[in-house]
């Protein structure tokens, strides 16, 4: 038998539900952004550079693996900044995902899969949506419940 959370967890559910909400789409988008940096990183072998000397965005070729490159292009690296912000936020979204889980009292195998939402490109979007349904229609079900007559 699964344990129930507790009644009185229940505002600080709807309030780790709300970070959740926001950490996975900003989480989600981030792992986005990575992928595609990736993409043009190591199949089209260019890096995107911002605020360069000669544009306001400039793709700069990979130097060929094995050979050190004198170049050191100019400019803000956003595949490194993109790489940052994302772990960092996934840091985030794990500890959104602990502070639902831990009241919930779910498995910890629901930690985990809810954990991968970060690193699996749009799982994010998809466990966002069906863990809000869930978790609100379980407390939707229990306000009512608390209210009905007798």
């Amino acid at each position: 038998m699964q344990l129930q959370p507790k009644p009185a967890d229940y505002p600080r559910i709807r309030k780790a539900l709300s970070f959740y909400k926001v950490t996975s789409v900003i989480t989600g988008v981030m792992l986005l952004l990575l992928v595609a940096v990736m993409v043009m990183k190591y199949a089209f072998n260019v890096q995107l550079f911002l605020f360069t000397p000669n544009a306001m965005a400039e793709f700069v070729p990979l130097a060929p693996e094995g050979v050190d490159s004198d170049f050191v292009p100019q400019g803000f690296d956003l595949f490194k900044a993109i790489l940052i912000a994302h772990g960092w936020f996934y840091v985030i979204y794990l500890v959104s995902d602990f502070m639902l889980w831990s009241p919930m009292r779910w498995g910890f195998g629901r930690f985990l899969l809810i954990a991968l939402g970060g690193v699996i490109p749009f799982m994010s979007f998809f466990l966002e949506a069906r863990i809000v349904r869930q978790v609100s229609s379980f407390l939707d079900e229990r306000a009512a419940a608390e209210h009905a007559p007798a």
